[in-house]
């Protein structure tokens, strides 16, 4: 009697527990082909999330700062109210370590963007310039 209410409630939690999985499973599979679509739609090479899930847009209102335009930013802007930020939520000053953080976050994510703007622009550049190989005649 007692292996078959063992059995039972094995069986029911294998149900459960497999239901769950495949649940998650359709969740993260989601989640991949939205990000993938995001990707794809997106006017730069970056998405437009980095590992922190900051948008450029969040980035800007954070730091208080012009969007980028066309790849340039007064970038002595954004690092001058970074540090006077960053300052300014110190823990050990009594301020809070999420802002901080958050401040950080903002300050690479327009970072990134400058610099994969930038990156984009040489590229562009160089691609217009030609490829010019060194030819040495007297050989």
């Amino acid at each position: 009697m007692a292996h078959r209410i063992i059995t039972q409630a094995v069986v029911v939690g294998a149900r459960v527990f497999g239901r769950a999985f495949a649940e998650a499973y359709r969740q993260a599979s989601a989640s991949s082909k939205y990000a993938q679509s995001a990707a794809g739609s997106s006017s730069t090479s970056s998405n437009n999330f980095i590992s922190s899930g900051l948008t450029l847009d969040e980035a800007c209102k954070i730091l208080n700062v012009k969007p980028p335009q066309g790849g340039k930013a007064n970038m002595e802007d954004v690092i001058e109210r970074f540090k006077r930020l960053f300052d300014l939520n110190d823990p050990t000053k009594g301020g809070s370590f999420y802002l901080q953080s958050k401040i950080l976050r903002a300050r690479e994510r327009i970072e990134l963007e400058v610099r994969e703007a930038t990156e984009a622009a040489e590229t562009e550049a160089e691609l217009k310039k030609g490829w010019h190989p060194k030819v040495y005649k007297d050989r």
